[in-house]
């Protein structure tokens, strides 16, 4: 891979594409009436997801970049699942137990920061109060850490299909650099607990371009973690932005890898995940190859949203909690991102929206073909403006980035077909980011490409 492609696009600030129009172009002009309205004429009968956020954590891990408030007392956490609950009877509100719910996903935080028992009626008030689909699939994120056996054992009794287990790195000095100690033998533990309740689709999260680690140090962590035998592997790249994230500084930058550096972690975590049996899964995700995602990516039915790549084909996604995002068929919405302030606007009975975006004709093409190329890494530009009727000669002519990576031979266009080349995978979000009608309107300081 040349050096000076990966120094050229590797270094670029872009957003990772879990949804278009990105985050920072949501407003807080929008009519939180609106939301109301969207919820009602979601169509009954079809299946609708869930996120719901957990704003706690027992000790802050530096490099994170989640909503989340450090505590010690179960006091903040109690409260907190009383607003929940609150906000889950709001919903209910608007559409009793019509929301077919297919797909749960609980994020944080550490969402099993919560007790065995609450947990356990928290799942019972979804789906009494807003309704299940006949198989609902629930994924929960995990830190290996503070998971006991009793929570082990809610999970599975409460119908949780799949665990996501924060790794990032083995290796102790990383751990040390970044507050997150966690040996293979406590990982080991968790897995194990989660198999023993019937959950078998498992999860882990790994890091790179974190302080003191090497390509080395990349593939032992990697190793280790094959040993346990994860079905799927999502790899992110460590995003510093200590202006938004106060606690980043923390983290000394005259460790952290260089571009080249980054880019040769990747490829060797990709290399050894590959040689172990794993396919790659868009930017990523790795995946066994009976995995759904895997089975997904071969049909062209994978998708991308707030969680990463998905097999979730549901057009509705509803966020509960503080700072969650839901999407509908009609646009983005956006809770109050303070815990405090999103108590108090459900404690007054309002679904505690903050930000939205109404999405337009434009949105959906420019949507769908970023979707595509971030899951397919090939798209076809001319077929998906002809569907929604527009043009292509709008997207693909004089537009400054597609032409930039032609002259550096990363993609090939032909008859309105863009694919990436498989050399040059890294580059992905480049690619999607020449059919970007808002980037670099905001100000907002993304994450490093690779």
């Amino acid at each position: 891979m040349s050096e000076a492609i990966i120094e050229k696009y590797g270094d670029a600030r872009l957003p990772r594409y879990t949804s278009y129009p990105t985050a920072p172009n949501f407003s807080s002009d929008f009519d939180p009436a609106d939301y109301h309205d969207w919820l009602k004429a979601l169509p009954d009968g079809r299946a609708t997801s869930l996120y719901l956020h957990i704003p706690f954590c027992r000790s802050m891990c530096w490099y994170c970049g989640c909503h989340t408030t450090i505590t010690e007392r179960d006091r903040p956490i109690l409260d907190y699942l009383e607003v929940l609950h609150r906000e889950v009877e709001l919903l209910a509100a608007v559409r009793g137990d019509s929301f077919h719910v297919g797909e749960i996903h609980f994020g944080g935080g550490t969402p099993t920061i919560i007790k065995p028992e609450e947990f356990v009626q928290l799942m019972e008030a979804l789906r009494d109060r807003l309704g299940f689909a006949a198989g609902v699939n629930t994924a929960v994120e995990i830190d290996p850490r503070t998971l006991t056996g009793e929570m082990a054992d809610a999970l599975g009794a409460s119908g949780v299909t799949r665990a996501s287990l924060g790794v990032q790195s083995f290796d102790p000095k990383v751990q040390k650099a970044i507050n997150r100690i966690q040996s293979v033998e406590t990982t080991m533990t968790a897995v194990e607990r989660l198999r023993a309740n019937g959950i078998q689709a498992i999860n882990f999260d790994l890091i790179y371009g974190l302080p003191y680690q090497t390509v080395q140090s990349c593939i032992e962590t990697v190793e280790a973690a094959i040993q346990l035998r994860p079905d799927r592997l999502a790899v992110f790249g460590y995003a510093h932005i200590p202006t938004f994230k106060k606690h980043q500084r923390l983290i000394d930058e005259a460790t952290l890898p260089d571009v080249r550096e980054r880019a040769l972690q990747a490829e060797a975590i990709a290399a050894t995940l590959i040689s172990a049996g794993y396919e790659r899964i868009g930017l990523d995700h790795f995946a066994l190859p009976a995995d759904d995602l895997t089975l997904a990516q071969r049909e062209g039915r994978l998708h991308r949203n707030f969680q990463g790549y998905t097999t979730d084909a549901c057009e509705a996604l509803i966020g509960l909690g503080a700072s969650s995002i839901g999407k509908l068929p009609q646009g983005y919405v956006q809770n109050e991102v303070p815990p405090g302030v999103y108590a108090s606007r459900v404690a007054g009975g309002e679904l505690p929206t903050s930000k939205g975006y109404r999405l337009t004709a434009e949105d959906r093409l420019r949507a769908e073909i970023i979707e595509r190329v971030m899951c397919d890494f090939s798209v076809d530009v001319a077929a998906l403006a002809a569907a929604h009727g527009f043009e292509a000669a709008a997207l693909l002519t004089n537009n400054e980035r597609l032409d930039a990576l032609q002259r550096d031979d990363l993609i090939t266009v032909e008859d309105g077909a863009i694919k990436v080349s498989d050399e040059h995978r890294f580059i992905v979000r480049a690619v999607a980011s020449a059919f970007d009608a808002y980037l670099n309107k905001t100000g907002r300081t993304f994450s490093k490409a690779a």
